[in-house]
């Protein structure tokens, strides 16, 4: 919703104030330019994006427009799972677990969080941590390396379409002016006619800049950032997966292991102590 205010504000100021100083929103509507400076940046970016990448700016642009992927509840929700699970490996040993790790679709603890059982990518990779322990693969201690690695894997994906996306903006303003430069080729083509026409095709040709500068400050370079930000958000959720999982391989307490996790988390986020000890006495309840 905010990235939606934002983006009115842009326009409202922008072509408000063209209005305001004089001049008619008709003059900017050339159908020519629009299709040189967004065709040209489409087929850069096709050019430069591998498929997966392509794929990953969608779904980011949409995710960008929904707004923060993780609220306060799906935090709550996400430590209620980690405690339970910690709960139910430290009690009747790791074991216990491997009916929810191995089928985590009809886990019955995974059920009662749909905040976090409906994020396939947290549950798989809660489930992928939690599987090498259960199976005694590996040493507790080498858990951290090994989520480490992929953490650093996803940081690498995720922040792929964010590149394209600001090289892409960068790339605006060029298209306007190549779009600028052709419509002052077609001007010089009748430079012979009428003063008024050629005004009129000269300020044609000017558009094309003024829209790949707007397009590329207004809107393209704020939504890279802002998928930035969602990227962020999306990795600290499985941080906070992580810190929480090794901290409990490594011989902590269910509370200490999740308190790990929360402490980590963004202020604003970040439930208070007292609110996850009123949340863990739900949890015990339940059980």
């Amino acid at each position: 919703m905010i990235i939606l205010v934002g983006i009115s504000v842009v326009i409202l100021c922008v072509f408000g104030g063209f209005v305001f100083g004089g001049g008619h929103l008709l003059v900017l509507i050339h159908p020519n330019e629009i299709i040189i400076i967004g065709g040209g940046a489409l087929g850069a970016l096709m050019i430069m994006s591998p498929r997966k990448v392509l794929v990953d700016i969608i779904k980011g642009l949409v995710t960008c427009l929904k707004g923060a992927p993780h609220s306060r509840a799906a935090y709550e929700d996400l430590l209620k799972v980690l405690y339970e699970l910690f709960l139910i490996g430290r009690r009747n040993g790791m074991i216990a677990l491997e009916e929810h790790v191995l089928d985590p679709a009809n886990s019955s603890i995974f059920k009662k969080y749909p905040l976090f059982s409906n994020n396939q990518e947290a549950v798989s990779f809660l489930c992928g941590s939690l599987r090498p322990i259960i199976d005694g693969k590996i040493k507790p201690d080498q858990l951290r390396l090994l989520l480490d690695t992929e953490i650093e894997q996803l940081e690498v994906e995720s922040h792929a379409p964010i590149n394209v996306l600001a090289k892409t903006a960068d790339s605006m303003p060029g298209f306007g002016i190549v779009a600028a430069v052709l419509g002052i080729i077609i001007t010089m083509a009748s430079i012979s006619g009428a003063v008024e026409q050629i005004g009129i095709e000269v300020a044609a040709a000017l558009v094309g800049t003024f829209l790949g500068i707007l397009l590329a400050y207004g809107f393209l370079t704020p939504l890279a950032t802002n998928l930035e930000f969602i990227t962020m958000a999306e990795l600290d959720y499985i941080k906070c997966i992580a810190s929480c999982v090794t901290g409990f391989a490594g011989g902590m307490a269910p509370v200490t292991a999740v308190e790990l996790g929360r402490r980590g988390l963004n202020s604003e986020l970040r439930p208070t102590a007292e609110e996850m000890e009123e949340m863990f006495k739900e949890v015990k309840l339940e059980k």
